[in-house]
């Protein structure tokens, strides 16, 4: 017993292993695709057999093996009795160590032509390969089936027979590569010892993403299934005419190893038991292969086949085997207030499909975090319509009439503007504010030139600052900007330092829009007025704020010092 091949199979060593276990190998954290560990799903799991050797009362059996050079040995004869421990031979046998118990097997009872093995799990798993040693003569015909659906339908692996055309109507995969029967293990010799091996990933799967819907259909089992069709004599029964024939007449397996692991979706590399799974006990049955996953990457679920609840900014996905992304879900961050919270549940869940919150009435926006257009009081009932014809002001109600929006550039001709060519492109990280990019349709933002310096001083501002955007918060009474203060240009009633700092952009509440455009990861020039009831530093319409330039700074340095005196 125990080939070479048979060693490296076990070990998790062949090709089969490496596109699972190789995942896992990828990083220690789970941070990029993963897998948890490879074993033998038989062990700690009951092996269902139709007979065994002995279950009615003690039966003598015989059975022969060969020499090195393939002569016959003389046969040897004992007495099986499934009801006593030391001859009996029943179908755990096939499931314990085969380091630790290399001579313990299941044998049929005499005379037995079909007989059936099965695996029945508590959960889905993946299944590479799986390895027979025989007792007994390998059988001339036997079917490999697996249930995905925990035994409701069965759907065939492999078969083996000695003459696959024959005996099944099939093409033999010796002859024709890829066919779904074999006569490679098919073979009387050796008489005792012979294998099977079968793996589930051979061409055309080996190459596939290991997590892909096509690699799953071959891999996820919840039973798997041999069935014995025909049995085979050994070739050295033929020339002993001492034995009687009948106590030949069995099958008989030292070890059915089923090689597998957790199914998680590349999204977990442990597992636990599935809740009121117990392992049996039995002689080597340790290092169980368990069935429900500690998710990673923000999913959730038995196998991590879903996003956790409010990490459903894009649909969920299956890791990438291949290229080892994790295809991690993320977090939307639905508005505490604004958002609706499901049917008979506690819990805000955003939609699956685009990471959208649900909303409470009059309530808009991805986060739920602003009323809608024609709506106003943002609060724990959602927004209440305007009783106006037109839009009213989203904190008082008041209504608003188009003809009194003003557009400052006007006012002041020397403060050049120009039509911002900004590109569409919107990509902020984190809590994301509302940007007159995402909603072009209500305002006009337009790019500031620096044109005559006396106009420039003419608006008095309180404050010029170079500043880095770090992100915009929309609080829906009010938004903030977090910046990094760089430099101080000028500073007047209030104390600035370097450092953060919050901006309140009034527009956004009073016009319903971003104006100006201040982008996180960005720098700009900024200046604008001060706030000294509040202390805070304010951003409308009639700020200066362009994007940062060494040259804009010494020109606008250079009116501080010259013109604004």
């Amino acid at each position: 017993m125990g080939s070479c091949a048979r060693l490296l199979l076990l070990w998790g060593c062949s090709a089969v292993a490496a596109g699972l276990s190789g995942v896992a190998g990828v990083s220690s954290r789970c941070e990029k695709a993963c897998n948890p560990r490879m074993g033998n799903l038989a062990l700690g799991r009951k092996l269902w057999a139709d007979t065994t050797c002995g279950q009615n009362a003690t039966e003598l059996y015989c059975s022969y093996s060969e020499n090195a050079d393939l002569t016959c040995r003389q046969p040897k004869c004992d007495k099986c009795n499934a009801a006593q421990p030391h001859v009996a031979h029943l179908p755990a046998a096939m499931a314990d160590s085969s380091f630790r118990f290399p001579r313990t097997w299941w044998q049929s009872a005499e005379d037995v032509h079909r007989e059936k093995i099965q695996l029945d799990l508590e959960a889905e798993f993946y299944f590479t390969h799986l390895i027979m040693v025989f007792k007994s003569p390998r059988p001339a015909a036997m079917v490999l089936d697996r249930s995905q659906d925990f035994g409701k339908t069965w759907k065939p692996y492999k078969y083996f027979a000695t003459n696959c055309s024959a005996t099944f109507g099939l093409e033999d995969d010796v002859v024709k590569k890829g066919a779904i029967c074999t006569s490679r293990y098919s073979n009387p010799f050796p008489c005792t010892g012979g294998e099977v091996i079968f793996r589930a990933l051979s061409p055309p799967y080996d190459a596939e993403n290991p997590y892909s819907v096509k690699v799953q259909e071959q891999l996820k089992i919840t039973n798997l299934r041999v069935q014995l069709l025909k049995r085979q004599s050994c070739p050295c029964q033929r020339n002993d005419l001492t034995t009687k024939p009948q106590h030949f007449t069995h099958y008989a397996i030292y070890d059915f190893i089923v090689k597998g692991s957790c199914f998680c979706n590349g999204h977990a590399d442990q597992c636990v038991p599935v809740d009121g799974f117990r392992p049996v006990k039995a002689p080597g049955a340790f290092h169980v292969v368990h069935g429900k996953c500690m998710c990673k990457h923000n999913t959730a679920g038995t196998h991590c086949q879903h996003c956790a609840p409010l990490y459903n900014d894009r649909p969920w996905e299956a890791a990438d085997g291949k290229t080892g992304s994790p295809k991690e879900c993320r977090k939307c961050s639905c508005h505490p207030v604004g958002s609706a919270v499901l049917p008979f549940s506690s819990v805000t869940f955003c939609d699956p499909s685009n990471g959208d919150c649900p909303c409470k009435p009059g309530v808009a926006g991805p986060h739920c975090d602003r009323c809608m257009v024609g709506y106003w009081g943002f609060g724990d009932y959602g927004c209440r319509p305007c009783d106006c014809a037109g839009s009213c002001d989203p904190l008082t109600g008041d209504c608003i009439s188009s003809s009194t929006d003003m557009d400052w550039y006007h006012e002041i001709p020397d403060l050049h503007s120009m039509n911002n060519k900004s590109e569409p492109a919107w990509e902020w990280e984190g809590e994301q504010g509302f940007s007159a990019l995402r909603h072009s349709g209500k305002c006009e933002c337009k790019e500031q030139v620096l044109g005559n310096p006396k106009a420039f001083c003419g608006m008095k501002y309180t404050y010029v600052l170079k500043i880095k955007i770090l992100s915009a918060h929309d609080k829906g009474s009010h938004a903030e900007v977090n910046v990094k203060i760089k430099k101080v240009l000028k500073s007047t009633k209030l104390k600035i330092l370097r450092g953060k700092r919050t901006l309140y952009p009034e527009s956004w509440t009073n016009r319903g829009c971003t104006c100006p455009i201040l982008n996180p990861g960005l720098e700009y020039l900024v200046a604008g007025h001060e706030d000294v009831r509040t202390g805070k530093l304010v951003v409308n319409m009639k700020s200066f704020v362009q994007h940062w330039k060494p040259s804009l700074g010494r020109k606008v340095m250079d009116i501080l010092k010259r013109e604004c005196k």
